[in-house]
């Protein structure tokens, strides 16, 4: 006769849609685990670079949490570490030379970034805490929500600086200079870490406090 027992159901047993809210909201990379923060001070003076950077990790995230998976019954606990980093280091190869020929001044304002995806420690964090103890689907869906999620941060860090930086969004003028003098401190260096400090504490407080933080 049939079981009592509740029935797993949805993407991935029912973990698909969980999985993608940590990702992309609840551990959120950036703003909940302070990783990948050089990137994004680095790359976010316009929106259009945060984009393309956001888009590589997303791929570059899912398709070696994939192939991670997919050989984790097979790859020697010893040399894990050495095989995570080969199948990172090839999605980032093969990112770079598609902007490269077909994005090349893109490629060339985010310099060596892109390469230094090989050593996020989004992605090899990913691929050894999750990858390596779930099936195939379920790590896509992990590499793609903390891609997301690390691709969003970049975005809006990326528009504000852009727009108080030239008072442009995407090459669009949007403050006429005529009445807004743009505020050259946000398009350098010190303006990515307030913009990131801002980005992080609207996060934290919409986020409100941990259950353990609620206790008298």
């Amino acid at each position: 006769m049939g079981s009592n027992a509740p029935v797993a159901c949805g993407v991935c047993e029912g973990k698909g849609l969980l999985t993608f809210k940590d990702g992309v909201w609840h551990d959120n990379p950036i703003s909940i685990q302070i990783l990948g923060i050089c990137s994004a001070l680095a790359v976010t003076n316009r929106l259009a670079n945060a984009l393309v950077m956001g888009g590589a990790l997303v791929f570059v995230c899912a398709m070696s949490n994939l192939f991670v998976s997919f050989l984790r019954t097979v790859t020697p606990r010893r040399i894990r570490m050495i095989a995570e980093v080969a199948i990172i280091a090839t999605f980032v190869i093969v990112f770079d030379q598609f902007l490269k020929a077909f994005y090349w001044e893109m490629s060339k304002q985010l310099g060596p970034y892109v390469g230094l995806i090989i050593t996020n420690c989004i992605v090899m964090g990913r691929a050894e805490a999750f990858a390596l103890q779930n099936r195939p689907v379920l790590s896509v869906v992990d590499g793609v929500a903390n891609g997301l999620g690390y691709a969003a941060v970049l975005a809006v860090i990326g528009f504000i600086r852009e727009l108080l930086g030239t008072g442009q969004v995407l090459g669009l003028t949007v403050l006429p200079p005529d009445w807004y003098t743009s505020n050259q401190v946000m398009i350098l260096a010190p303006g990515a870490f307030f913009a990131l400090g801002f980005v992080i504490a609207v996060s934290n407080m919409l986020k409100g406090p941990e259950p353990e933080e609620n206790r008298p």
